[in-house]
C-alpha cells in the first residue's frame, strides 16, 4: 500500500518562487525565547536545491536571508522558518545513493543495528527521511519489516524502485498515530540527517516518542555544532537546515518529550557528526559518553555566548582566503573548475560571490543535475568526464567532507598537474589521489 503512494511530480521551487514565511516574531523553535542574538549573517542566498535550467537563466530568482541565530535560553542555533517546508522538499535534487561512501555508511549502520538491537522480521524499522533507499535498500533479504517515510516524491520514486516501501509525507504527530494504529510500534526508528530539516521540532521529537516502542531504540544523526563552529563550516547552513545542534540541547529536546539519550557515537560525516541513541525515559540504562561529550561541549564554550561573537568574523576570514587564492589564480591565467553540486556548495559560492569568471563550472555524478546551473551564481553543472575533457589547473572540491573519497576519484588528474582546494575552513591547496588533509 506504501509503495502506490508515490505521487506525480510538480513544479519545482525555482519554477514558482515560494512565498516568504512570516520572519518576524523570532523565538525559539523548541523553548520559545525570544531570538536576539546573531550567529551569523550569510546575507541574502536561493535555495541551495532550487537548480536553474537553461530555459529560467533570464527569469527571476528568488533570495532569501541566511540570518543564523542562537537561543539565549537552550543555546539552539537556527534559521527562521522563512519558506514551508513543502516548498523545499516536495520535489528534491539530492539523491543519497550517488555518494559510494554514504551507502557504506549506511551498510555498516545497519549491520551495526541488526546485531546491538537484535532485530529480526518480528521487528519494525522505520526510517524518517529515507531519501531514495539507500540505507533501507541494506535490510532487503533479512526479513526484518521495514517502512521509509519521504516527503520528496521524486526521490520516493527512487526507493520505490528499488522495493522498499515508501510512504510519502512528512513526519509528526499525527502521521506517528496512524502509524502506529496500522503497523504497530517500531523497534528501530532511524531519523539521520533530518532533524536539522524541521522547522517543528516538538512535533517531530512528540511523533518519535509515540511510534517508538516501549524497549525500542531511535537514533539521530546529525552535524555537530561543535565542529561547525570550530571548523567555521559555515557552509553547511542553508535554508534546509532550520537548527544546528549540540548534544546537550538535543538531549534537552528529547527528555521534553520523555525520550532519553543513553548513547552517542562521534562521526566523521559530513565534517564531523553525531549518532544519538534514545529511548524513553528510564528504558534504556545511559552510559557514560553523553555526559563526558556535554562536559567538553562545556569546556569549548557552547554555552557561552562569546563563543558564538566570534563565529561571523571567523567566518569572513575565511571567505576572504578562498577569494584571495582564486582571484591570484585567475591573474595568473589558470584554469578553475569545481567538483559536485552539493547544497553547502551554493552557500559558500554564494556567500563568496564566486561566479563563471573564477569558477568555470563544476561537475557532479547525479545526473538528474547534468545541464542545470547552480543557483544564484550560474555556473553549469556538467557530468565529471567534463574535467578530462578539459584539463583544469585546480578543482575546487565544494563536498569537501567527502575529500578522501573525491580525491581518490580524482587521481587520474595528477597526469596534467591539477590541484585540489578544499575551501573550508581556511582555502588549502592538495595533491589529487591523497587524503585530504582533513
Amino acid at each position: 500500500m506504501f509503495g502506490s503512494s508515490v505521487q506525480p511530480t510538480s513544479p519545482t521551487v525555482a519554477e514558482t518562487g515560494p512565498p516568504v514565511r512570516p520572519g518576524s516574531d523570532l523565538r525559539c523553535r523548541f523553548c520559545g525565547e525570544p531570538l536576539t542574538t546573531t550567529f551569523v549573517d550569510l546575507g541574502m542566498s536561493p535555495l541551495c536545491e532550487s537548480f536553474v535550467s537553461a530555459d529560467r537563466l533570464e527569469a527571476m530568482e528568488p533570495f532569501y536571508p541566511l540570518h543564523v541565530r542562537v537561543c539565549d535560553g537552550c543555546f539552539l542555533v537556527q534559521l527562521p522558518e522563512l519558506v514551508a517546508p513543502d516548498d523545499i522538499f516536495r520535489e528534491y535534487a539530492y539523491f543519497s545513493a550517488y555518494s559510494t561512501s554514504w551507502v557504506e555508511h549506511a551498510r555498516d549502520y545497519v549491520e551495526e543495528m541488526i546485531d546491538r538491537l537484535a532485530l529480526t522480521s518480528e521487528s519494525l524499522v522505520v526510517e524518517l527521511a529515507s531519501n531514495d533507499g539507500y540505507l533501507l535498500q541494506h535490510f532487503l533479504g533479512t526479513g526484518i519489516p521495514i517502512l521509509g517515510v519521504e516527503p520528496a516524491r521524486n526521490v520516493a520514486a527512487a526507493a520505490v524502485e528499488r522495493g522498499i516501501p515508501t510512504l510519502v509525507e512528512f513526519f509528526g504527530e499525527e502521521l506517528a498515530r496512524r502509524l502506529v494504529g496500522e503497523r504497530g510500534r517500531a523497534d528501530l526508528v532511524v531519523a539521520n540527517n533530518v532533524l536539522a530539516q524541521v522547522p517543528d521540532l516538538n512535533d517531530f521529537v512528540a511523533g518519535i516518542s509515540l511510534l517508538l516502542g516501549p524497549s525500542g531504540t531511535a537514533t539521530l544523526e546529525f552535524p555537530h555544532l561543535l565542529r561547525l563552529v570550530e571548523e567555521v563550516q559555515y557552509d553547511t547552513i542553508y535554508h534546509e537546515h532550520f537548527s544546528y545542534f549540540s548534544l546537550e540541547t538535543v538531549t534537552e529536546i528529547l527528555l521534553a518529550h520523555d525520550l532519553e539519550v543513553y548513547d552517542v557515537e562521534e562521526l566523521p560525516t559530513h565534517g564531523g557528526s553525531l549518532r544519538v541513541f534514545a529511548g524513553h525515559r528510564g528504558a534504556h540504562t545511559p552510559g557514560p559518553t553523553p555526559a563526558e561529550l556535554v562536559g567538553r561541549e562545556h569546556e569549548r564554550g557552547l554555552r557561552s555566548p562569546g563563543t558564538y561573537a566570534r563565529f561571523g568574523e571567523q567566518v569572513r576570514e575565511s571567505k576572504r582566503a578562498l577569494l584571495e587564492l582564486l582571484i591570484e589564480l585567475n591573474r595568473r591565467g589558470a584554469s578553475v573548475a569545481a567538483y559536485g553540486a552539493p547544497g553547502k556548495g551554493n552557500t559558500l559560492l554564494n556567500y563568496c560571490g564566486i561566479r563563471t569568471d573564477l569558477v568555470e563550472y563544476t561537475v557532479d555524478r547525479n545526473s538528474h543535475k547534468h545541464g542545470m546551473y547552480l543557483p544564484g551564481t550560474h555556473i553549469p553543472i556538467f557530468p565529471p568526464e567534463r574535467i578530462s575533457e578539459t584539463r583544469p589547473d585546480y578543482l575546487v572540491v565544494l563536498p569537501w567532507n567527502l575529500i578522501d573519497e573525491i580525491s581518490a576519484q580524482l587521481a587520474y588528474t595528477r597526469e596534467w598537474g591539477a590541484k585540489l582546494i578544499v575551501p573550508i575552513p581556511l582555502a588549502t591547496v592538495v595533491e589529487p589521489g591523497e587524503p585530504g588533509g582533513r
